[in-house]
């Protein structure tokens, strides 16, 4: 998290699950940045993210996918995917935040 930090980089998640179940999820993981609940995909659906019935039980979740959005608001990178095992690498995230201008 410091490198992140050096680099101008605040990491955040979004998850279809309500804030009780992220607040559980972070727990256990030790996240300990901001995880913002969104169990109507409002947002997830603005970045046309949607996994409609990819969850357990049918459930819509999100694809996974990782922005990196500079100050102003602009994305400047992405990485979208349709496997969940398949994720950027953390150092992947840095190199690439600390090359951009």
């Amino acid at each position: 998290m410091a490198e992140f930090s050096d680099a101008g980089v605040r990491p955040v998640a979004i998850s279809v699950d309500t804030p009780e179940q992220s607040k559980e999820l972070c727990g256990k993981a030790g996240y300990t940045f901001p995880f913002l609940s969104d169990p109507n995909a409002e947002v997830i659906r603005r970045y046309d993210l949607l996994h409609v019935a990819g969850g357990p039980g049918k459930h819509d979740i999100s694809r996974p996918a990782e922005f990196l959005v500079d100050r102003s608001g602009t994305v400047r990178w992405t990485n979208f995917t349709e496997d969940i095992r398949v994720r950027a690498k953390a150092d992947e995230m840095l190199a690439v935040a600390k090359s951009l201008p």
